[in-house]
């Protein structure tokens, strides 16, 4: 029998999870470990956040690991490392703004997975038939009822879920309450800077350079779409209480000057056409010759600012 099952916590470097580790830790509950899944395109203040955090927990005895999926057959295609450039290379939208759920499982449960699958605690837990107790962020918010509801009853041979907010009951402003007790900066809401969930203020807030791949990662994916306009889907016309928008992040960029007229239709006209032509040039050489779709981003980035 296993004296104590080891305690992982998912670490989206946002409000509820954060808070979820400051309470456990105050109340002396163990963690032995926290895990923080980095899609490569999180938000500029994400990442800003993150050593602040990890600076916290160290001060705490708190183990914290950094993990990364890593994507290694790129078949006729420039190597790609983040989510972002993901989208860029397959000229596509992010898997929710079809409709079609989350990008979580292979940027974010993978890669904490395969961690945990070669962690020695968790080895010796499984090979004695017990369970790893996963914490799990989820506060008592309607949207976060929805995502509770809907992972309720799931069954994991390797992991027993827990989630301490909800057993706290505990909605997001508690969360937001807890994190200014302890002395530390409230994080922005975790997601990539091109979440289709994303709402106008927090588009409001994003870098120019965050804003730019948006715009470029729209025009790239223009041609492919059929039955929405783009990482917002469709128009909210604002009816019920709704705070209107259209249905491409583009189009609010340009509506509120976040990125000069000018610099919009630039990119939009010019941009989509260099990604191919570049990604055309480098499938012609051996993969390890061909330059990364992360160096052809910064020089998008260079040219935009330059121009």
């Amino acid at each position: 029998m296993v004296e104590r099952a080891p305690v992982i916590a998912a670490w989206g470097a946002g409000v509820d999870s954060t808070a979820m580790i400051i309470e456990l830790v105050e109340r002396g509950e163990p963690i032995d470990m926290v895990l923080f899944a980095d899609t490569g395109s999180e938000k500029t203040d994400t990442y800003a956040f993150i050593p602040v955090f990890r600076h916290w927990m160290d001060r705490h005895d708190v183990a914290s690991e950094i993990v990364r999926y890593e994507p290694r057959n790129f078949k006729h295609w420039p190597p790609y490392d983040s989510l972002g450039t993901n989208m860029l290379t397959n000229a596509t939208l992010p898997s929710k703004a079809f409709g079609r759920g989350s990008c979580s499982l292979k940027w974010k449960v993978a890669p904490q997975d395969k961690w945990t699958a070669q962690w020695a605690p968790a080895i010796r837990c499984w090979g004695e038939g017990g369970r790893v107790v996963k914490l799990i962020g989820y506060d008592c918010s309607g949207a976060d009822q929805r995502r509770y509801a809907h992972a309720e009853g799931y069954a994991d041979p390797r992991y027993d879920y827990r989630y301490p907010l909800r057993e706290l009951g505990w909605t997001r402003a508690d969360c937001v309450a807890r994190i200014e007790r302890a002395g530390l900066p409230v994080p922005p809401k975790s997601s990539c800077f091109f979440c289709p969930a994303m709402r106008p203020h927090e588009v409001d807030a994003l870098s120019k350079d965050e804003l730019r791949t948006i715009v470029l990662m729209e025009a790239r994916a223009k041609p492919r779409l059929r039955t929405i306009e783009g990482l917002w889907r469709k128009p909210v016309v604002g009816r019920g209480g709704a705070i209107p928008r259209p249905g491409n992040i583009t189009a609010y960029v340009r509506a509120l000057g976040l990125l000069p007229p000018s610099e919009v239709d630039r990119i939009v006209a010019d941009a989509p056409l260099a990604l191919v032509a570049f990604q055309a040039a480098q499938a012609r050489k051996p993969v390890e010759q061909r330059m990364s779709m992360a160096r052809w981003l910064d020089a998008f980035h260079r040219g935009q600012s330059a121009g």
